[in-house]
């Protein structure tokens, strides 16, 4: 499956994005790094293109496009205080999932009440047994970041889901 392919029916369209740059943040004190984290688990922030989401105390989840890789490393590599940033960006593939039944789509793998997430926030969890990353873009749009190894798992889930709601079982 090439980037860009996406698929559309049952009120939904799943298509994987293309590529962007992700560094896993693990740091005990953010405080003076450069650029605003959020502090609350789930919450997100952006600063122009870049985004930042935090998945627990100590953990965030950076992303920008590829064009802004070396700048969005160069500002990491000054950070004073103890701390890991690992380049993540080949390690996964992000859907985007959109439509008025993507959270029927996402009930079929997920044991989150999605309904409930605040739209801008995201979370880590699972779809089946992949673990996942969920953004919640818009009411109806959400954004599942998938390592790479489950990816074809996934999509072959979301592809059954699909045609389940669009047959109405």
């Amino acid at each position: 499956m090439n980037a860009m392919t996406s698929t559309a029916s049952a009120g939904v369209t799943i298509a994987e994005l293309p590529p962007t740059t992700r560094i896993a943040l693990r740091i005990a004190d953010p405080a003076g790094i450069g650029f605003g984290l959020p502090t609350t688990v789930g919450a997100r922030s952006a600063e122009g293109a870049r985004t930042a989401l935090c998945l627990g105390p100590d953990e965030w989840l950076l992303e920008a496009p590829e064009a802004e890789r070396d700048a969005l490393l160069a500002s990491l590599s000054g950070i004073a205080a103890p701390h890991s940033a690992v380049e993540v960006s080949d390690r996964e593939i992000t859907y985007a999932l959109e439509g008025p039944a993507v959270l029927d789509l996402l009930a079929t793998g997920c044991p989150r009440d999605l309904a409930r997430m605040p739209v801008g926030s995201g979370a880590r969890t699972v779809f089946d047994t992949a673990q996942v990353v969920l953004v919640r873009e818009a009411d109806d749009r959400f954004h599942l970041t998938v390592w790479r190894s489950f990816a074809p798992h996934v999509r072959a889930l979301l592809d059954i889901a699909e045609r389940e709601l669009a047959a109405g079982l």
